[in-house]
């Protein structure tokens, strides 16, 4: 006998039952243009790039902040006094940065490498033995500015930070802690071999150094001092891939929180007539603590969004009036380390959009913790609409923790609350997502740019 299924109890659902069989083919879809979306944006001002190239011709206003923070912005039927609908997410990931004085010769292993300085909350032997790109602009004296890409392309050139092999890791590596055994002054990334030829009476040093600057010289035009004014980023030279026979997966660099940004940038395209204005809204420097002029804690752009939109409105008004998503990733239950995670609360891969009432460390320091009546709402328009959902938290009690934007716009009186995909890998070069999970989070987006 089938015991009745009790609708009282709380239950997580895998999002592939909840969806219907027409849908299907939509994520799959969906989940292609964001590969492709992935593809093209490796850092924060090219993700910015590529947000103000699809909003061409589309229902909304661009606005920029700088080079790497933007916000799309559809006006809303009521009053802006009243409100908007704010779905925020930062376009930074994981990465390795390029030292302002990077090229360096190494003579006892005959290499030219760079010097890096990780940004970010990584774990160093990730960067290892992989394939890297550069990506970044070199901004010259005079102002010019040279977009730098390399390491993509099939023909491309890629580079890498080397690694000790086992056969001598024993005292070096094998015998340490983890975090002991490779430095971030250790990630430092090969970029050639070859010495410049010169007359054999010539006893000149760094011939391979020397090499380096000319041929950067001669493809870009770069001087050795133009790195100082340059930000280069050291990214995974991979695409994006589906995951699994079932393909329901896709693994990539830099989904958190590149997941939330194409998501609520899509949503937002097909918003129309909102009862309030919906702002998707794109910051910088998360991942280091959203410190900076191009980070969440700029109020300054929201604020001048605000006035150019209806200069009489009282700014502080909206603020309180407002409500908000943060739109960031979710850890995902990890199978080989199931121990760290509570697994009542715990997101996993395949069961929709993780909301997570608080975030923080420890007694919830550094946490927005979103009111019950807010919670209510959202969990209203994920259920109303049938989009797949589940609770979040980054881990047990005491064994860790993370935060996101979330508490700089609660500290303006917004009702705010964290909402986005589950995440495999987190912060590593190589995370996994959902397929489900991402068209899920889209919906949710659109669902709360619509809601009244």
């Amino acid at each position: 006998m089938v015991e009745e299924k009790k609708e009282y109890i709380y239950e997580k659902k895998s999002g592939w039952q909840i969806f219907s069989e027409e849908q299907l083919p939509k994520i799959f879809e969906f989940c292609e243009d964001y590969k492709s979306f992935l593809s093209n944006v490796k850092t924060e001002r090219e993700s910015i790039l590529k947000i103000q190239e699809e909003s061409k011709g589309k229902n909304c206003r661009f606005f920029l902040n700088k080079q790497s923070s933007a916000a799309l912005v559809v006006p809303g039927e009521k009053p802006l006094s009243e409100g908007v609908r704010l779905v925020v997410s930062h376009v930074d990931s994981p990465r390795l940065d390029l030292k302002q004085v990077p090229l360096f010769e190494d003579s006892d292993s005959n290499l030219a490498l760079f010097e890096t300085h990780y940004y970010g909350g990584i774990k160093n032997f990730h960067w290892l033995t992989i394939p890297l790109a550069f990506h970044g602009v070199v901004v010259r004296q005079n102002g010019d500015k040279i977009m730098f890409k390399l390491g993509e392309e099939e023909n491309d050139p890629v580079f890498s930070v080397p690694d000790i092999l086992p056969h001598l890791s024993y005292e070096v590596q094998d015998s340490k802690k983890l975090e002991d055994a490779i430095k971030g002054e250790t990630l430092d990334v090969m970029v050639g071999s070859k010495p410049i030829i010169k007359k054999e009476d010539d006893d000149s040093k760094d011939k391979i150094k020397s090499a380096i600057l000319k041929k950067l010289y001669e493809d870009y035009g770069l001087v050795e001092e133009d790195f100082i004014s340059a930000d280069l980023e050291v990214v995974p030279a991979y695409k994006p891939r589906d995951m699994g026979f079932d393909r329901s997966l896709i693994g990539a660099y830099g989904q958190d929180d590149r997941a939330c940004v194409f998501t609520s940038m899509r949503a937002l395209f097909e918003v129309e007539n909102p009862a309030y204005t919906a702002i998707a809204l794109f910051v910088d420097k998360e991942e280091i603590g959203s410190e900076g002029n191009t980070s969440a804690q700029v109020i300054a752009f929201l604020r001048s969004i605000f006035k150019e939109l209806d200069p009489t409105v009282d700014v502080d008004e909206v603020m309180l009036n407002s409500k908000a998503i943060s739109a960031d990733v979710d850890a995902a239950v990890t199978p080989n380390y199931t121990e760290v995670f509570e697994l009542k609360n715990a997101a996993s891969l395949g069961r929709g959009v993780a909301m997570a009432k608080f975030t923080g460390h420890g007694g919830k320091y550094n946490a927005n913790d979103a009111p019950a009546e807010y919670v209510a709402e959202i969990r209203r328009i994920l259920n109303e609409n049938k989009i797949p959902w589940q609770t979040g938290e980054i881990g047990k009690v005491d064994y860790g923790g993370g935060g996101t934007v979330g508490k700089y716009f609660s500290r303006l009186g917004m009702s705010v609350i964290d909402l986005g995909p589950p995440v495999l890998n987190m912060h590593s070069p190589f995370e996994v997502t959902s397929k489900v999970d991402i068209y899920a989070a889209y919906l949710a987006y659109k669902m709360f740019f619509m809601s009244s």
